[in-house]
């Protein structure tokens, strides 16, 4: 009961609102260390909703990562742990949050203390269970520079490494053998997913158990062309800074016209319910002298972020909304035929009722349910 009361309050939520000592350098220092090593550390608060107290100890960290070139970075995040008196070994979930906008205020780190932070109540949920739960900021988002927001691979390695760092934190109680979980949805969808591609050849000393993927942006040219004058309208060019943040070679100022330029600045100082809202059935011409994604070395770089080329090396729990407005169902479909083509063990789950956000809602328990399976040793049965 205690979970179904936690998760009405998730639903009301979204509706509503739709340390370390000496650390080692300043959050911007990328010249020493590994991926996944802590910078500075502090203790924070996770708050579900304004003023709601959690039974859980909680602390903003920044840690090393990798950027989509290979490059070292540092990121920031949150570690979240129960306090629930169990010394022994517990799961992590490392938690990649779905869209919560470009600017630094919306960083789910800088929501947690407010209890401002979308997805937290689902968070309380993997809390409740006694697992602690690091969740990345990503590149960009709440530290120096622009979010690379729907970059896959920068997104993957700042997921895996969140769960690395909070591995490292001495303060968290958990251990190198700690079982690992991922899990996310939309954004975080594709950012699970990536980590899930990566774990294998990126971090393969972590013990992932099983990733929970779902409304995942498999594939990005599909996704822009299929919310081109539609509600999602705004996502594309949130993503096409993103892209530009990572790979400014691409020269995204080039292609804006005047309102384009002007909506841009509106986007890196407002969070994702102002930017959805003033994006709504706009098209790519509006904003544009000519269409970015028209261009070969756009078209490349959205690529690059295209799901499926590899199979995850643990189980995958993969859901989508059959009626979703902002990622096609095909997509995510085509990501489930992708990953089972390659050998993958993969549980696909269709929903036929769900559009975008009510698929979060739904699955939030079964996915946790699937993870839990996962921990304790249950077989994994895929449906490919």
């Amino acid at each position: 009961m205690h979970l179904r009361r936690t998760a009405l309050a998730a639903v009301a939520a979204l509706v509503v609102t739709f340390g370390l000592s000496g650390a080692a350098s300043a959050a911007g220092g990328t010249d020493t260390g590994s991926p996944g090593d802590i910078v500075s550390a502090a203790p924070t608060s996770f708050h579900p909703l304004p003023g709601q107290p959690t039974n859980t100890r909680a602390w903003h960290i920044t840690y090393r990562s990798t950027t989509a070139k290979g490059a070292p970075n540092v990121v920031s995040g949150t570690v979240i742990v129960p306090r629930d008196g169990r010394t022994g070994p517990r799961p992590l979930i490392t938690y990649a949050v779905g869209t919560v906008g470009i600017a630094d205020q919306c960083a789910p780190s800088a929501g947690f203390p407010r209890g401002t932070t979308l997805e937290a109540n689902l968070i309380q949920l993997l809390t409740a269970r006694g697992w602690a739960v690091a969740v990345t900021d990503y590149e960009g988002l709440g530290t120096p520079g622009d979010h690379t927001y729907t970059v896959g691979r920068a997104e993957g390695h700042a997921v895996l490494d969140a769960a690395r760092a909070a591995l490292r934190l001495p303060q968290a109680g958990l251990g190198p053998d700690t079982p690992v979980g991922i899990m996310g949805y939309s954004q975080g969808g594709q950012a699970s997913s990536w980590a899930a591609e990566l774990h294998d050849s990126y971090a393969p000393e972590l013990d992932v158990r099983g990733t929970a993927t779902g409304g995942v942006p498999a594939d990005l040219l599909k996704t822009a062309d299929f919310n081109n004058g539609n509600v999602g309208a705004g996502l594309i060019l949130m993503s096409a800074v993103g892209q530009n943040a990572a790979f400014p070679e691409l020269g995204l100022d080039g292609y804006l016209n005047e309102r384009g330029r002007s909506y841009v600045d509106f986007l890196k100082k407002h969070c994702v319910v102002i930017d959805v809202a003033a994006g709504l059935f706009k098209r790519i011409g509006d904003v544009t002298v000519r269409n970015p994604l028209y261009e070969a070395d756009w078209q490349r770089v959205l690529r690059a972020s295209r799901l499926g080329t590899h199979a995850p090396d643990h189980p995958v729990y993969l859901y989508h909304g059959v009626i979703d407005e902002l990622i096609p169902y095909e997509v995510g479909r085509g990501l489930r035929a992708d990953w089972c083509a390659k050998g993958a063990t993969v549980q696909w789950k269709s929903l036929p009722l769900a559009e975008h956000v009510a698929g979060v809602i739904a699955e939030s328990i079964p996915a946790a349910n699937w993870l839990a399976d996962r921990f304790a040793g249950r077989p994994a049965r895929g449906n490919c």
